[in-house]
């Protein structure tokens, strides 16, 4: 559509009670990590404005928590609660973590709610976020090691029966840095 997080007018978030109760924090004000960090409106708006969320989001000196435009945008994303997203958030058969949301941007444009009943992570999709696991995995070993270290610890993991049979010493020693 060739629009932005600036395009934003507001975002109704359908969720379930917990969230609610825990993480739904639109007006009250983000002075440091542990409150964006419990903050469902500044994820979804950090996801908006840059397309990512990462632990690094969350430190006061982030490029999205100095953000103005995410600062705002939070302030437009209210949460009502879906009594059967809460139901299935409850039933240990499912135990789902549904949220729905649904964009309303300045020109009066509707934006098809998009529904996620669980994210990535949850068991109902842990096939799927195994790639991702193992790509962060490597964008963080990368900047401490050589690619033959990074390939080692990931070959490591990926064979079960060599980790297993490794001392957890020897295991913890692989990602020691050699002091030059």
């Amino acid at each position: 559509m060739g629009k932005s997080a600036k395009d934003i007018k507001d975002v109704t978030n359908r969720t379930h009670e917990a969230c609610i109760r825990i993480i739904d924090k639109q007006l009250k004000p983000m002075d440091n990590f542990a409150d964006r960090d419990h903050c469902v409106q500044y994820m979804v708006a950090t996801m908006f404005v840059f397309d990512r969320l990462e632990a690094s989001d969350y430190t006061d000196s982030s490029e999205a928590a100095q953000s103005e435009l995410v600062e705002s945008l939070r302030r437009r994303i209210k949460c009502v609660e879906d009594p059967q997203f809460t139901a299935d958030y409850h039933d240990p058969e499912k135990r789902t973590i549904a949220n729905a949301l649904t964009v309303i941007l300045n020109d009066g444009t509707t934006i098809e709610e998009e529904v996620v009943e669980a994210p990535l992570g949850h068991r109902l999709r842990r096939d799927e976020a195994k790639p991702e696991i193992l790509a962060k995995y490597k964008r963080h070993l990368g900047p401490h090691f050589d690619q033959s270290r990074v390939d080692e610890l990931v070959e490591l993991g990926n064979n079960a029966e060599k980790l297993y049979a490794t001392k957890i010493d020897e295991y913890v020693d692989l990602y020691v840095k050699d002091k030059a």
